[in-house]
């Protein structure tokens, strides 16, 4: 036999059900055929006895001999073969979930795929009208009992090997590989790592500080707080309108926050001004960048020297993801943009906005 032609030995006697819903799906077909639900408990009576034997497969036909009482007939059951454009639709659904190859390959048929390729005008399995029956025998049933015993065993070797139909409808399990697997396309590591990057839009600055509402004198009642904690309240209002999460931090980056956001209360709460800074500058990524010393890998490194030598800075002393000119130092975080910091005081202290190309914050200094 070719590879596109398979046999499948006969079923020996003895009651069986089809359990898979692909199985079934191929059962209603048939019965969809035929009137007469007679000739299907006929074809289930001679199946389950075991007369039917070895099954052959192939591209828009199944066949197989099946015995009644002496005499012994040919059965088929016809169902049409995919076009090429039919299979290029069917392999692009495919190809579109890494999962529905996987499912196949474990003997099983997704429903999405299924309902995927009915959407795209290819429908994988039959329906009213599609399966055409034949037979040698000279009743006059179409379909006969030796054609419906021949589609019951069918769905019984569906329940194993959904790519049965797939073979009926043209291509056997190596072809339909070979053909959804390259459409899944990746990018050579190599290639990923020599690519430059293309512009991401800028990361939000740390916000500003929040003005204190005016509220007038109330006895018994200490204005000044209430004010704070309105403003307070505004500012992480705004931190969950913008990222859709509560902000959580514990007491030293709240008082961070507090001194950066009610500049009133910086005094009060002993936070340390460069961090307050920091956080002015883009609030907790900028604080990340003023506390968090890093070692970059090795990609991250060269990338980072690349993107330092494209914008023709001067030669920087480098310590871990801090580059240092002077009294100037641009401190790579681990989003890849790049926070710029002066000297002064005995300190580092952030100065600028952060930005991904390390030329616009070092001109910024």
């Amino acid at each position: 036999m070719t590879e596109r032609v398979r046999g499948y030995p006969a079923f020996g006697k003895g009651a069986r059900r089809t359990r898979s819903w692909w199985g079934r799906a191929w059962l209603q077909a048939f019965e969809d055929t035929t009137l007469d639900q007679t000739v299907v408990r006929q074809g289930r009576k001679w199946a389950n006895a075991g007369l039917v034997g070895t099954i052959t497969a192939g591209p828009g036909r199944l066949a197989a001999t099946v015995a009644d009482n002496d005499d012994a007939f040919h059965a088929t059951v016809s169902l049409p073969v995919f076009t090429d454009a039919e299979w290029d639709r069917f392999l692009a659904q495919v190809a579109v979930k890494a999962g529905y190859l996987a499912a196949l390959l474990d003997r099983e048929l997704p429903r999405e795929l299924v309902e995927a390729a009915d959407d795209v005008g290819v429908p994988l399995l039959p329906g009213i009208g599609d399966l055409d029956p034949d037979c040698t025998c000279p009743g006059w049933d179409t379909p006969c009992r030796h054609a419906a015993a021949l589609c019951h065993q069918v769905a019984w070797l569906l329940d194993a090997d959904p790519w049965l139909v797939l073979l009926v409808r043209g291509r056997t399990q190596d072809e339909v590989v070979a053909g959804a697997r390259p459409r899944i396309r990746g990018v050579p590591a190599a290639e990923a790592f020599a690519a430059v990057a293309g512009e991401l839009p800028e990361s939000p600055t740390g916000p500003d500080p929040v003005a204190l509402p005016d509220l007038e004198p109330v006895p018994g009642l200490d204005v000044e707080v209430l004010a704070l904690l309105v403003a307070d309240a505004a500012a992480k209002a705004r931190d969950v309108l913008a990222t859709g999460e509560w902000p959580s931090y514990d007491d030293r980056r709240d008082r961070i926050r507090l001194a950066a956001t009610v500049p009133e209360l910086a005094g009060r709460l002993g936070a340390d001004p460069r961090a307050v800074a920091a956080w002015r500058q883009a609030g907790p990524a900028g604080l990340a960048a003023f506390e968090d010393a890093w070692t970059p890998s090795k990609a991250e490194a060269s990338r980072a020297a690349g993107a330092w030598h494209r914008a023709e800075l001067p030669e920087a002393a480098v310590t871990r993801n801090r580059w240092t000119v002077a009294d100037r130092q641009l401190r790579h975080a681990r989003d890849g943009r790049w926070f710029g910091y002066v000297r002064r005081d005995g300190g580092w202290w952030p100065a600028g906005p952060p930005h991904r190309d390390p030329g616009t914050v070092f001109a910024d200094l």
